[in-house]
């Protein structure tokens, strides 16, 4: 018997696979359990549809994080910080705040977690922060750190 998975199923598949089975596993495990559907032409004509929907949904996700990515690199923010000589900071500025001043001069809800920094910024000048908005998609934004 073939099943639509509707769930991942250890051993044998993942969520929208189709996959054959004998029909005693398929009767007494995959479907009561609602783990997967028998792979009627219904059913497969409704599992074409969502992934199609699925995909497109995909699609769009990309293309807005593209142009979100492209706006924010156009741009550049500035942080100021108590400083001493030699543009050496007393403390440094790290991704939440980072994140916060996004809001605040660009207006885009950045997660701070999106911030790829190896290290928090300790000296006056100007730095590049990639920003990971999708998997494909990286925007290199322009932080000005100033002193006081």
């Amino acid at each position: 018997m073939e099943v639509i998975l509707l769930e991942d199923v250890k051993s044998l598949g993942k969520k929208g696979d189709v996959v054959k089975v004998s029909d005693g596993y398929a009767r007494n495990y995959i479907l009561p359990k609602k783990m997967g559907l028998e792979a009627t032409q219904k059913n497969l004509n409704d599992l074409k549809l969502q992934k199609a929907a699925e995909e497109r949904r995909q699609k769009e996700i990309y293309e807005e994080a593209k142009q979100l990515a492209e706006k924010i690199q156009e741009g550049m923010i500035t942080l100021t910080i108590k400083s001493g000589e030699g543009g050496r900071t007393f403390g440094s500025v790290s991704t939440k705040e980072i994140a916060s001043a996004i809001k605040e001069q660009m207006g885009y809800e950045i997660d701070k977690k999106k911030l790829t920094l190896a290290e928090p910024l300790k000296n006056v000048g100007t730095f590049t922060v990639p920003i990971k908005l999708h998997p494909k998609v990286t925007a290199q934004l322009k932080v000005q750190v100033k002193g006081i």
